[in-house]
């Protein structure tokens, strides 16, 4: 164990009132000490992913954000819709820590070898509550970065790498031959691609602009597709027919979306089917929503045949499911990629105070391509 611990540290923390008040707070925490096999990790940066949002201002309307505080121990308050509400109930008057992963280095361990191996080291972890100067965690929860992999490089080194994996990985395991992925010039739609195109997977990527469309063809993506355009439906059943996917993860989840790629599958199996089947082609099309990046009701006009699904993935159940030795796997295969397949582009950093300012607060949960940013907690330090 190293020789300094420190007693407290600065923790970015969300609270849900009773009055439909949002509290989104800068507050000193302990520094628990570290179990046998545990470590202490100083944060030296964590991502702003879409699914750390819901958790830090729990559906508030963020344009009646307020700040106070002081500038050190800043508050952010936002009113909660009522209709948000039922869903928040279990977390009423109680504070939460956020942030999903991180990166930082390991500055105290406990005395297990698995803990002690890592005393010193760069890690990431994926332990929640990374918005904060110093994590307790267990030494099993890290992932060692390779040498000289600064924590900047390796803080998203989870979410968004491992559900690129996820994803290929059941697409493999449920026997279809090629994905449909939509918001698709994100930071993980960009992972994707370069995931795919390594691996030889026929891949559609569905974006909103042609600027995201021009980023994807810079990078080699071969089919790409602008909803907003008017030839959308056409292009998409082209892409489809021509790649034979009838998987789609959706990262927007509401509108109409969802359908239209069933549409498509549908319209490319049937133009393929030796004969007409009144129930459709028997090909199955599933499409996988992960995201909600639009909040209104998933609406399905049903033109797609009988053999068909919509349903909800996410990352942790996946990782359940295919059991540690697995996820050991996906991980080493993170970390030896991080610079390639996996690396991360972001806006901006800020500090743990500067991330409850409502400039930035506006910027950051536009979720919007190219708007992806780091809390770096050393910032706060001074």
């Amino acid at each position: 164990m190293a020789a300094q611990i420190p007693v407290e540290g600065l923790q970015l923390r969300s609270l849900v009132r009773s009055d439909r008040v949002l509290e989104v707070c800068l507050t000193s925490v302990t520094v628990p000490e570290p179990g046998p096999a545990e470590v202490i990790v100083r944060v030296e940066a964590a991502p702003v992913n879409p699914s750390d949002l819901g958790l830090l201002f729990a559906g508030a309307d963020l344009t009646s954000a307020v700040l106070t505080g002081s500038p050190h121990r800043p508050l952010l308050t936002a009113r909660i819709p009522d209709a948000a509400m039922p869903a928040l109930a279990g977390r009423v008057g109680v504070p939460l820590p956020a942030g999903n992963e991180g990166a930082g280095t390991v500055i105290a361990a406990g005395s297990s070898a698995e803990a002690q191996a890592l005393l010193g080291t760069t890690v990431a972890v994926a332990g929640g509550g990374m918005y904060a100067q110093y994590r307790t965690v267990s030494a099993a929860a890290c992932l060692q970065l390779p040498p000289g992999t600064p924590a900047v490089e390796g803080a998203s080194s989870f979410v968004n790498p491992m559900t690129v994996l996820g994803m290929v990985e059941t697409m493999r395991r449920e026997g279809h031959a090629g994905l449909v992925h939509t918001a698709a010039a994100s930071n993980l739609g960009q992972m994707l691609n370069r995931l795919c195109i390594a691996e030889q997977i026929p891949l559609v990527a569905i974006v909103r602009k042609p600027a995201e469309a021009a980023l994807l063809h810079a990078a080699g993506a071969r089919y790409v597709c602008n909803s907003a355009a008017e030839d959308f439906a056409s292009d998409l059943t082209a892409a489809v027919r021509a790649t034979g996917a009838t998987l789609a993860f959706d990262a927007v989840g509401g509108g109409r979306l969802a359908s239209q790629i069933l549409t498509s599958m549908e319209a490319a199996a049937s133009s393929a089917a030796e004969s007409y089947s009144r129930y459709g082609s028997a090909v199955h099309k599933q499409v996988y929503i992960y995201g909600s990046l639009d909040r209104g009701p998933t609406e399905l006009t049903r033109g797609y045949g009988m053999a068909w699904g919509v349903g909800g993935w996410l990352l942790t159940p996946f990782l359940q499911k295919i059991g540690p030795a697995e996820v050991a796997r996906l991980r080493r295969r993170v970390a030896a990629e991080l610079a390639t397949t996996f690396a991360s582009s972001y806006a901006g950093q800020l500090p743990l105070a500067g991330a409850l300012a409502p400039s930035a607060v506006a910027e950051y949960s536009r979720m919007a391509t190219g708007a992806k940013y780091l809390i770096v907690p050393t910032h706060d330090e001074a």
